[in-house]
């Protein structure tokens, strides 16, 4: 491999050892289909699955996928027709958004029952009053949701409009042109500058930078911040200028398109050389779209454009989410409708079906309609924006961003919180800890000795000494001398770290670059490991200066720099656990295979020796993250033959990586040992604390993590997710279903212990057995899940949601967490080093892991309250008015005759009691610093008692008592006009919500008084419009006002008595602490 093979996600973190999860495009995730017995992940040479296929792809007019041969500069030379370069995120077009909104809504039941109530009154025997009593309402729901849908629209239009609008320049034989992004076609030759975005898909040909290379942003695609190297086409980049791309007779072979974002296969062929040129493509030959282009200008040949893209292909719309509250409410409302159904038919059956007794029923059912409240949804959408907007602007958890403001109340009954390690639990900041040589260990006291044997091997003479200046102790100290000063050597070389100058305003770039200026220097890496390990190596004296392509320039204590020539580079991928690099010393010509990776592979690799397993294993306890680095001397032959057969291997385009993986493997036998590096990733600030108030607050916590099981068992004794008394079981690595049924017995005898558990020991235990390992793992106080894959974790989610039937929140920072996120009733995504992909893909977005106690124990706790408050008076509200309905009705002969028309009806359930009601989502039963001193209350929602079917029943029995005492009492008051009836009635029923609404408040708020005065106002001063519904001299007198106030008393206070002695006697636990 040439240095051309140098990785573009080298990453040496050995947390979340598998590659960042990507969903299958024009499907809800690739996690809605993983089969649950057993689990089979999708082998990557499956066409089928890297594809994106699906069995309707010709229907849905994605057509075959096939591999192309693509000519530089030329567009019409295509063999077959490609996409339009346009990225469209829009839903709807302008002739399919109102049928498209329209159906959306009407495919819900109720929606549909509205508009076919509302559609009755067009028949003039089922017609019960003016049209716009039915109407309205329902114009004002939909009006409401068609301007949000419209609004999502118009900025879904505006911003794929930016993006298809940019301005690129192409190279033509007419000269440079410009072009849109969305006039982009496969082979053109585009030109992108330095802080632009990659329009399409396209093959690096050349770049402006002296080094030949650049560094791409990614962070759009795979939500990684870390700088990728990126090395153009040989024999392109050694053309004079771009202008002769377009005199050579070039093209370029690409795979068909997939959705993997980190490999390709392809090859470029320049036919009119002499001879004619091969050159192997791979991912670091490419441009992806959607990346940023950080470094130079650079050109490229267009190869994949619009759903063809890495990025289109990778981008599927999650699963919509509806909360557990919502499927709650719906089952109420459904048990409404049957009421409402029950009461029409007894309502006919007490006229002994009479006459034309259908109509009469479909009069009935029009007539009690307000059962089932219309302004529920909409009252619950609202409810939901003001519990988000809360969220956002609490100034203690600053910077969290609700990303699904439908579910913000299913933060209140969280029951298993599962956390990814590294990065969430963890800052993903790596410190260097440990430097172990077998005979002796270098900690971080003890680096003035690791810098002193560096600096004596570059200032001290290695020649022959004369025996006299050589005793014994000195040959000693020289033996590991030198032995620190190669590992360092070999640190300071294996590794795909750049060092980047940037000027800091005395010195500029240029300038720093030359004299290798420390102040200007940045280290940019895909890996955090990465940059410690290197920053660390020039900390005792061995400093990276420069690197390109081709060479690295190494500095060492006494000034002087080392030039070495890199001949290969083997990346890290998340499958070999490791990477190797070639290097020729320039000065003495020796040629060195050096390698670093992962304990496991590496003991298989490197000479026999006694300690490296129990020394990994203790450092791995210590919580540190171990690479073991070893070193092989090569001569030139061994070398020559080498690669020889390595470029033979990268040239094929079947099986390329398995025949290049062969190669590799030849050379990693009998390597000499050299060192072992414990880094250490620290832990977020108050993750202790926020794990103890979750688990006080009845939340199971399992932690999922790549990283092996040593170090997760430590961060999680660290982080207190296992307390110190209590006992841990490790499960035993199962490869049988035997020795599967085995460790599940032995772990079934242990009681309240923690259970620790690898990947391949858990997907055994799923295939096999799945309901008796789920039954035990829910049962353990803590569980940790090493070694897991995205899919994996995204598994034991919806096997903890079906088994348990409770609700499960995930909390992750990286591309592989996304599956996991999307898969959980609320998915937490961490804003942290590993780019935003995680928190763009979550529900809700924090920058802290400690914000989470704040956002579940305090906003999920109110919102779930507040919200079955406001869904339970709106209830309260249509059932009482409709109890006064069936009232009147049953009392004058049971005709199906309106009680209250027109704008009363209207007026009743918006405009005279909507502020106090919908003031609810303001109440608070403790205030926020008692929620979370006492975690212990959010136990109780749990058991989901806000909403049940017992709070359900109890306000449906007030409802019925107060509509039944207002129109009797209103019956039997009244004096000669039915008028009165209407006014007596009317006036009661507002001032009983309004008493009902300050009955249930617990802390009072300014807008609630606001709420109650403002109704009560309108009302008074709407009387005097309507004339004829209300008499107003008839208001105006004495008997009006006892009247009302005796029925209203009488429907109230017994209310306020009950809560009274029920606090007194019986008081919820909240009481406690607030009284």
């Amino acid at each position: 491999m040439t240095a051309a093979e140098a990785s573009a996600h080298n990453s040496y973190r050995q947390a979340d050892t598998t590659s960042s999860f990507h969903p299958l495009p024009g499907s809800a995730g690739m996690t809605d289909n993983i089969p649950l017995q057993p689990v089979r992940r999708p082998k990557r040479h499956d066409a089928k699955y890297r594809n994106g296929w699906c069995p309707w792809s010709r229907c849905c007019g994605m057509g075959d996928f096939r591999p192309r041969t693509v000519w530089l500069g030329h567009p019409e030379k295509r063999e077959q027709r490609y996409p339009r370069n346009v990225i469209n995120n829009q839903k709807y077009n302008f002739f399919t958004f109102l049928p498209g909104v329209l159906f959306n809504q009407f495919k819900y039941f109720f929606n549909l029952y509205f508009l076919l109530l509302a559609c009755s009154q067009f028949i003039d025997a089922l017609r019960l009053g003016a049209l716009y009593t039915y109407w309205v309402p329902l114009a004002l729901v939909l009006l409401i949701t068609v301007i949000r849908e419209a609004v999502e629209e118009i900025r879904c239009y505006l911003r794929d409009k930016e993006v298809n609008g940019q301005i690129y320049s192409k190279l033509s034989t007419r000269g440079t042109v410009k072009v849109k992004s969305s006039g982009i076609q496969v082979g053109d030759l585009i030109i992108v500058e330095k802080n632009q975005r990659v329009p399409a898909d396209m093959i690096f040909l050349r770049t402006s930078e002296r080094n030949g290379s650049c560094f791409l942003r990614t962070d759009q695609l795979d939500g990684e911040t870390d700088w990728k190297l990126r090395l153009p086409v040989a024999c392109t980049q050694r053309l004079p200028t771009a202008a002769d791309l377009l005199q050579i007779r070039s093209y370029v072979y690409a795979e068909e398109p997939n959705i993997d974002i980190h490999n390709f296969i392809g090859t470029f062929t320049r036919e009119d050389g002499d001879p004619p040129v091969n050159e192997s493509l791979s991912i670091e030959n490419t441009l992806w779209a959607s990346t940023v282009v950080a470094s130079g200008t650079v050109v490229g040949v267009v190869v994949y454009t619009g759903k063809e893209l890495r990025s289109v292909m990778n981008t599927s719309n999650p699963r919509h989410k509806v909360g557990l509250f919502d499927l709650e409410v719906n089952c109420l409302t459904k048990i409404l409708f049957v009421a409402l159904v029950v009461l029409s038919l007894v309502m006919v059956a007490l006229q002994h079906f009479a006459g034309l007794w259908y109509l009469q029923i479909f009069r009935f059912l029009l007539l009690f309609s307000s059962i089932v409240p219309i302004s529920l949804r909409v009252n619950l959408d609202l409810g939901k924006m003001v519990f988000s907007w809360m969220i956002k602007k609490d100034s203690k958890i600053p910077g969290t961003v609700v990303r699904a403001s439908t579910i913000p109340e299913q933060l209140g009954r969280i029951s298993y919180l599962l956390t990814d390690k590294t990065g969430t639990l963890t800052l993903n900041e790596m410190v260097f800890r440990r430097l172990h040589l077998g005979t002796v260990a270098y900690g971080m006291d003890s680096m003035d000795e690791v810098q002193s044997h560096v600096f004596s091997a570059y200032t001290q003479p290695t020649h022959d000494l004369p025996a006299s200046r050589a005793p014994a102790a000195t040959k000693v100290r020289k033996t590991i001398s030198s032995r620190v000063h190669e590992a360092v050597k070999a640190i300071a070389l294996v590794h795909n770290v750049t060092p980047v100058y940037e000027s800091n305003g005395v010195t500029d770039q240029a300038e720093a670059e030359q004299h290798y200026e420390d102040t200007c220097r940045v280290y940019q890496a895909s890996s955090p490991d990465e940059v410690s390990l290197v920053q660390w190596t020039e900390s005792v004296g061995l400093t990276l200066v420069g690197r390109d392509q081709s060479s690295m320039q190494l500095r060492t204590p006494t000034g002087q720099i080392l030039n070495f020539t890199i001949l290969q580079i083997f990346p890290f991928t998340y499958e070999s656990k490791r990477m190797g690099i070639i290097v020729r010393d320039e000065s003495t010509g020796e040629i060195t295979f050096y390698m670093k990776g992962a304990d496991v592979v590496m003991a298989g690799i490197v000479q026999y020796n006694d300690w490296l397993e129990e020394e990994c294993g203790n450092m791995a306890r210590e919580g540190l993250r171990v690479l073991v680095v070893s070193k092989k001397s090569l001569t030139e032959e061994q070398y020559q033959d080498f690669e020889a057969r390595y470029v033979q291997a990268k040239l094929s385009v079947h099986d390329r990586s398995l025949k290049v993986a062969t190669v590799i493997e030849s050379l990693e036998m009998e390597m000499e040992l050299l060192c072992l590096t414990g880094v250490e990733d620290q832990l977020q600030t108050d993750v202790r604390p926020t794990l103890e108030i979750l688990r006080n607050a009845g939340i199971k916590v399992w932690m999922l993590t790549g990283d092996k099981l040593e170090t997760a068992t430590c961060t999680a004794k660290n982080a207190h997710l296992i307390t110190r008394n209590q006992d841990i079981h490790i499960f035993r690595q199962v490869t049988t279903r035997g020795e599967a049924h085995l460790e599940l017995n032995a772990f079934r005898r242990k009681h309240d212990c923690a259970l620790v558990i690898s990947g391949d020991s858990l997907e055994v235990c799923l295939k096999y057995y799945e309901y008796e390992f789920m039954e035990l793992a829910c049962q353990c106080p803590a569980v940790v899940c090493c070694r897991c894959t995205p899919t994996q974790k995204a598994q034991i989610v919806r096997l903890l949601q079906e088994r348990t039937g409770k609700l499960t929140c995930a909390v992750g920072d990286g591309g592989n967490d996304v599956s996991m996120i999307q898969e959980a009733d609320c998915g937490v995504g961490v804003e942290g080093k590993e780019g935003k992909q995680a928190s763009l893909a979550a529900d809700f977005s924090v920058t802290q892991f400690k914000h989470l106690g704040r956002l579940l124990m305090v906003h999920g706790r109110n919102s779930y309250k507040r919200a079955a408050a406001l869904s339970q008076f709106v209830i309260h509200r249509s059932v009482c008015i409709s109890t006064m309905q069936a009232v009147f009705s049953s009392v004058f002969y049971f005709a199906s005759v309106p009680l209250y028309q027109g704008f009363l009806v209207i007026g009743y359930s918006t405009i005279y009691t909507m502020f106090p009601v919908f003031s609810l989502v303001l109440d608070k039963d403790v205030k926020s610093e008692v929620a979370m001193l006492y975690p212990e209350l959010y136990k109780d929602l749990l058991k989901g008692r806000p909403l049940s079917f017992k709070t359900f029943l109890i306000w449906v029995l007030i409802s019925i008592y107060q509509g039944s005492i207002i129109m009797y009492g209103a019956l039997l008051l009244f004096e000669s006009e039915f008028v009165h009836i209407v006014a007596i009635s009317f006036t009661s029923l507002i001032l009983t919500e309004l008493l009902m609404v300050a009955l249930t408040i617990q802390t009072w708020h300014w807008l609630m008084m606001v709420g109650e005065l403002l109704s009560l106002a309108c009302y008074v001063a709407s009387l005097v419009f309507l004339p004829e519904y209300i008499d107003l001299h008839f208001v105006m007198t004495v008997s009006f006002l006892w009247k009302v106030t005796v029925i209203t008393l009488v429907s109230c206070l017994p209310l306020y008595i009950l809560k009274y002695l029920r606090r007194r006697f019986s008081p919820p636990n909240y009481s406690k602490l607030t009284s």
